[in-house]
């Protein structure tokens, strides 16, 4: 019996992680298990799996946690400390799985922890990159991406040395709008773009894809995962979502890990690793699907891979405000307050304004992102 905590227990990642685990009970021990403020679905969870502690991050949902866990014996914390004491619980593996800046401190403190981190925050490396890999580098933590991405890459390099690798490719979708031109991308809604025709994601991670700033900031994850150099990191666009990357060799040899468009398959990857475990996710129809197409990204309607880029290469506090601004754009789409093509708009603004010093630990990190966001914002507001 393996021992797992699940940061992020309530969202569409710890959803997925929980299903496989009750598919496979005898097999798992469940530690912790986190939510923000869901202390009825959060409590429930906890119950069924008996784990030993359940966290809510906002503390005013502490007494509701509290009564709804009553008499099972189960621990029950709240606020950042709480969320931190999850992450810090002796755990076979952790899955990072908290959505936005409110997951960098329990990630950290996982992988600080030592052991296994089954890695979903994409702040954690887009962020806070560098801090992040020292960690690593101190505890001698293991970092399994669970990006379907990233966890393809992991699949096709595995055994293999970096300084064998030719390149990296990552697939994109392309996003609901990848067909459009300028003018309707000018005009796109927040209906209209949360409109992913492959995955179902949160509203915020689906117009990401549809600007293509979802594969940027999967750039800049997999330049800090996986260090053969931004030269050597590409992009591609394939509509189907089959391939989720490849891997090409000096040799000339290409791998790619080709799966359904379910993150119950990367998942299992990391919780069976390096073994395997059934899912019951279909097996692929390659007769049925017919036919995979592939497209360089188009950069003049889709900037944001372009500036992801640009924010790697730069380094420093280039990637958290890259994060921050694209967050407080994304957030004022969905308000209507800005058209589709700000977003980007805004995110070149705000990066082509002087940036902070580069971040040396948790606490800059968390500076430079509320820093970016206050800016972004003013740009926002009205002359």
């Amino acid at each position: 019996m393996r021992s797992i905590s699940i940061l992020g227990a309530t969202g569409s990642i710890g959803a997925s992680t929980l299903d496989l685990i009750r598919r496979n009970r005898p097999e798992w021990r469940v530690v912790a298990l986190t939510a923000n403020c869901q202390a009825a679905e959060l409590a429930k969870l906890a119950r069924e799996f008996d784990a030993e502690l359940a966290a809510v991050g906002d503390e005013s949902c502490l007494s509701d946690l509290r009564e709804a866990l009553s008499g099972s014996g189960i621990e029950a914390v709240g606020g950042a400390a709480g969320l931190v004491e999850a992450a810090t619980r002796e755990a076979d593996l952790t899955v990072a799985a908290i959505v936005g800046c409110a997951g960098l401190a329990p990630t950290m403190a996982a992988i600080e922890r030592g052991g296994a981190v089954a890695l979903a925050n994409k702040e954690a490396l887009v962020s806070a990159g560098d801090v992040m890999t020292a960690a690593v580098a101190r505890s001698g933590a293991v970092l399994l991406p669970v990006d379907s991405e990233h966890n393809a890459i992991f699949q096709c390099l595995d055994g293999n040395d970096f300084a064998d690798v030719r390149c990296i490719t990552l697939t994109a979708s392309g996003g609901p709008l990848r067909l459009w031109t300028a003018e309707q991308l000018r005009a796109a809604t927040p209906a209209q773009a949360i409109a992913h025709p492959n995955w179902s994601m949160g509203a915020k991670i689906s117009v990401d894809s549809a600007t293509m700033m979802n594969k940027g900031l999967e750039l800049i994850e997999a330049f800090h995962l996986f260090p053969v150099g931004l030269d050597r990191l590409r992009i591609l666009v394939h509509p189907q979502s089959v391939i989720h990357s490849m891997v090409e060799y000096r040799d000339g040899s290409t791998l790619a890990q080709l799966g359904p468009s379910d993150m119950r398959v990367a998942i299992a990857s990391c919780l069976a690793w390096p073994q395997r475990m059934d899912t019951p996710c279909a097996p692929l129809d390659l007769a049925a699907i017919g036919e995979l197409s592939f497209f360089g990204p188009d950069e003049e309607r889709f900037p944001a891979t372009r500036l992801a880029r640009e924010a790697a290469a730069a380094g420093g506090a280039a990637p958290a405000v890259l994060n921050a601004a694209n967050e407080v754009a994304v957030a004022a789409f969905l308000r209507g307050q800005i058209a589709f093509t700000d977003i980007s708009s805004l995110v070149a603004q705000t990066l082509d304004r002087e940036l902070p010093p580069a971040p040396r630990c948790l606490d800059d990190v968390l500076a430079v992102d509320a820093e970016a966001r206050a800016r972004a914002s003013q740009t926002l507001e009205p002359a």
